[in-house]
C-alpha cells in the first residue's frame, strides 16, 4: 500500500481504513482456527532454503548425545521468559510471534545443510539421519503477539520431545529478543506521540534484513508507516517517501527541485524545506504547490522553535491544512519534548531500530519440565536450574493470567503451576499457536497492532511514563503441588 503521494508519514484515510478489529486471544484450552493472511506471516523473513542453521552448534551436539543416551524422545516443556525488563522500562511488548511460526515451519535440514554438517563433522551419521526427517510435531502456546509482558511471564511454551524442542532455542530467541525490543521502543514512542503520525525510517541504520523485521515490529508497537519497501512488500505495511536533500542539491535552485517534485508527485506531496533557508523554502513551496501542499518536512535545527515558526508561516500563506513532519535523530524523549509543537508526524530511524538503547530483551529459553522416560504416558517432572544470583528459575509447566480491578485496569501478572484458580480462568493469557506441528493461529499485522494498543490501554496510567521506574505490574507466583527438581 503506497501512500507517497499523500505526504511523508501521513498515511491518510486509505492507509488506515479497513483495519480489522483487535482479536482477543482465546484462553488456554481453546484453539484458534488458522487464517493465513498477508502480513501476519507471509513466508520466510529472508530468502533461504530453511531456517535450520539459524541455531547454535551445541543444540545439535545435545541432540547427538541424547540420541545416544536414549533420552532424545523424552517429552519436554521449554519456556521463553525474561527475568527482568530493560532498566527503567515499565512493560514489555511481545513481537515476532508470526515470524517464529514461519521459522518453525521452515526448520528443515535439506541436502545442502546436511552436507555442511557432515563435512564439518558436527554430528555423526545417526544424528544426520534423524535430522534429515526432522519436522516439529509438538505444540506451542504463547502470549498473543502484541500483548504486553512482565518479568517471569511465560511468553512462549514449546512442548514435544527433548530433541525436537531443543533445536528451536536459538531461532526463537533471536526473533523474539529482536522484535520485542523494537516493538517496546515503538510503543513508548507511540505513547509519547499522543496520536500523531509515526514513520519508521531506520533501514539505513541496521542490517538490511533486520530492517525488514524492525519495520514489522515497529508497526506492531504503534507506528503507522515505513519507508522500507521490502517491509511493505513482505508484510503489507503502508509505505511512504518523497525526497532527500540530494534531490534539492541536484537542481540549480530549490524552486526547480520543488517544481519537479510537485509535477511528478502532485500537490499533496511532502517538500523538504531545510536544505538552505527554511522560511524562504516554505514560501517557495506554497507558491509552487499552492495551499493544497500536503506537508513540509524539517530535518534539522531547533525542531520546537522551527516547527512553531513554520506553522505560523504556513497559516499566513493560506496553507492551513499543510502538515508538518519532523525527523532528525528522534527518540521517545525528543518526541515527548515536542508535544506542544504544531507537529503532525514524526520520522524515527536509529533509535527505533536499536531499541532506543535496549536492543534485546534478555529473553531465555529454558527446560521447565520433562518426562521420566520416553513413554508418552510418563508424567512430567518439574525441573529448574539451581543457581546462585539472579539466574534461578521456577520449574514446572506454567500458566499465566492478568488480574484486573473492578474498572478493568490490570493490577498483577499472576504466574503459576498446577491448577488455575477459578477466579483467573477467564483471565488466562496463553493461546495455542501450534498444535501437533501445525500452525493454528496466524493473524494479520493490523489485528496484532490493535491488540497491542488495547493491551497498553488496560495498564495503569503510569505505564506510559518515560521516567525510569519499576514494572508497572507486580509478578505474583502461585506454585502447584509439584516441586521443582533441582
Amino acid at each position: 500500500m503506497n501512500t507517497a503521494d499523500q505526504g511523508l508519514g501521513l498515511p491518510g484515510e486509505k492507509a488506515l481504513e479497513g483495519r480489522p478489529q483487535s482479536g482477543a486471544g482465546l484462553p488456554e484450552g481453546e484453539a484458534r482456527e488458522a487464517h493465513p493472511q498477508k502480513g501476519g506471516g507471509g513466508g520466510l523473513p529472508v530468502d533461504v532454503p530453511s531456517t535450520a542453521l539459524f541455531t547454535d552448534q551445541y543444540e545439535l551436539t545435545m541432540v547427538r548425545a541424547a540420541l545416544q543416551a536414549g533420552t532424545a524422545d523424552r517429552r519436554s516443556v521449554f519456556e521463553v521468559f525474561t527475568r527482568r525488563l530493560p532498566e527503567g522500562r515499565r512493560y514489555g511488548v511481545v513481537a515476532g510471534t508470526g515470524r517464529v511460526l514461519d521459522a518453525v515451519e521452515n526448520f528443515r535440514f535439506d541436502a545442502d545443510v546436511l552436507r555442511f554438517l557432515r563435512e564439518r563433522e558436527i554430528v555423526d551419521e545417526r544424528t544426520l539421519d534423524w535430522l534429515a526427517s526432522y519436522r516439529f510435531r509438538g505444540d506451542i502456546w504463547g502470549y498473543p503477539e502484541g500483548e504486553v509482558y512482565f518479568p517471569g511471564s511465560p511468553i512462549l511454551r514449546v512442548e514435544g520431545s527433548f530433541a525436537e524442542c531443543v533445536l528451536l532455542e536459538t531461532v526463537i530467541l533471536s526473533i523474539l529478543n529482536h522484535d520485542s525490543a523494537i516493538a517496546a521502543a515503538a510503543s513508548r514512542m507511540s505513547s509519547a506521540a499522543g496520536g500523531r503520525g509515526l514513520i519508521e525510517m531506520g533501514a539505513r541504520r541496521t542490517h538490511e534484513l533486520s530492517a525488514v523485521a524492525a519495520a514489522r515490529a515497529a508497526y506492531v508497537g504503534g507506528f503507522d508507516t515505513t519507508s522500507d519497501l521490502a517491509a511493505g512488500f513482505r508484510y503489507d505495511i503502508p509505505t511512504v517517501g518523497t525526497s532527500a536533500h540530494a534531490f534539492t542539491l541536484l537542481h540549480d535552485s530549490e524552486r526547480d527541485a520543488f517544481r519537479a517534485q510537485v509535477d511528478s508527485l502532485g500537490r499533496g506531496t511532502t517538500l523538504l524545506v531545510d536544505t538552505y533557508d527554511v522560511a524562504e523554502a516554505v514560501r517557495a513551496a506554497v507558491e509552487i504547490a499552492g495551499p493544497e501542499l500536503g506537508a513540509v518536512r524539517i530535518d534539522s535545527g531547533d525542531l520546537l522553535l522551527v516547527a512553531h515558526r513554520v506553522r505560523q508561516q504556513l497559516d499566513e500563506l493560506g496553507a492551513v491544512n499543510t502538515k508538518i513532519v519532523v525527523t532528525s535523530d528522534l527518540d521517545e524523549y525528543a518526541i515527548a519534548s515536542l508535544a506542544a509543537a504544531p507537529v503532525d508526524a514524526y520520522g524515527v530511524g536509529t533509535q527505533l531500530v536499536t531499541g532506543s538503547g535496549h536492543p534485546t530483551c534478555a529473553m531465555v529459553y529454558k527446560i521447565v519440565a520433562r518426562a521420566r522416560s520416553a513413554d508418552p504416558k510418563a508424567p512430567l517432572l518439574p525441573v529448574a536450574k539451581k543457581s546462585m544470583g539472579a539466574k534461578t528459575s521456577m520449574g514446572g509447566r506454567k500458566w499465566a493470567a492478568r488480574r484486573t480491578d473492578a474498572e478493568g485496569t490490570a493490577e498483577a501478572e499472576v504466574i503459576g503451576t498446577g491448577a488455575v484458580p477459578p477466579e483467573l480462568l477467564d483471565r488466562q493469557l496463553l493461546v495455542q499457536l501450534v498444535k501437533g506441528g501445525e500452525v493454528v493461529a496466524r493473524e494479520s499485522l493490523d489485528t496484532v497492532r490493535e491488540r497491542h494498543i488495547a493491551a497498553r490501554a488496560r495498564l495503569p496510567l503510569s505505564a506510559t511514563q518515560l521516567s525510569r521506574g519499576e514494572p508497572v505490574l507486580p509478578t505474583e507466583y502461585v506454585r502447584g503441588t509439584e516441586a521443582a527438581r533441582e
